[in-house]
């Protein structure tokens, strides 16, 4: 393999790829931009030789939101097309493989944080943080309502079930709930409709 190179390639140049199954929210966009403002761009956008993005179409539209004109890439010169569209996946999948000593982690982000820095900046949610950092955070709420608020709903309807979420699933499940009332679905039904269907299964 030849030694990579770091090439300043002009924003505009670069072409994501139209089939990318990765995708990024505005605020994982938002994280990565702040966290190129506070660290630099450390992690170079991999194309091919064409300029086209291989890895690294988040941080692409981290550094566009940011105004940046030019950003680090290296190319990966040699692969065929079937090693392209791999990778293109396997960058991705391959990273969310890894999990987390808690304890760990837990000891170094109390450290992080005692030095006075923003923690938000690791990507990590303030819930997630919550849950890392404290033993007696409640992970079965999903919706905005305090406690106090549950006897004011209206429709006879009401929370009658825990749920509970490891930290690294509780802000994807805010967002599919917030995704599926947008769309103004009864999810209360739909979770009986998948559990009813699991019981029958065995």
């Amino acid at each position: 393999m030849s030694d990579l190179e770091i090439e300043y390639r002009k924003t505009g140049d670069l072409i994501p790829y139209v089939n990318n199954s990765r995708t990024h929210s505005d605020e994982q966009v938002t994280q990565v931009a702040s966290s190129i403002k506070e660290f630099g761009f450390t992690n170079p956008i991999l194309v091919d030789d064409q300029g086209g993005i291989i890895a690294g179409h988040g941080r692409l539209m981290a550094a566009r939101k940011l105004g940046m004109d030019e950003v680090p890439t290296i190319t990966l010169s040699g692969l065929s097309e079937a090693q392209r569209k791999a990778y293109v996946i396997a960058d991705n999948k391959l990273a969310l493989n890894s999990g987390w000593d808690i304890e760990a982690l837990q000891i170094e982000l109390e450290s992080i944080g005692e030095m006075g820095f923003d923690l938000e900046l690791l990507g990590f949610g303030e819930i997630e943080l919550e849950s890392i950092l404290k033993e007696d955070v409640d992970m079965s709420i999903l919706d905005e309502l305090g406690d106090g608020e549950v006897e004011d709903l209206e429709g006879n309807v009401k929370k009658a079930i825990q749920i509970e979420f490891e930290a690294e699933h509780y802000e994807e499940a805010q967002e599919l709930i917030k995704f599926w009332r947008s769309k103004d679905a009864y999810i209360g039904y739909m979770i009986i409709q998948y559990l009813r269907s699991e019981v029958e299964k065995v």
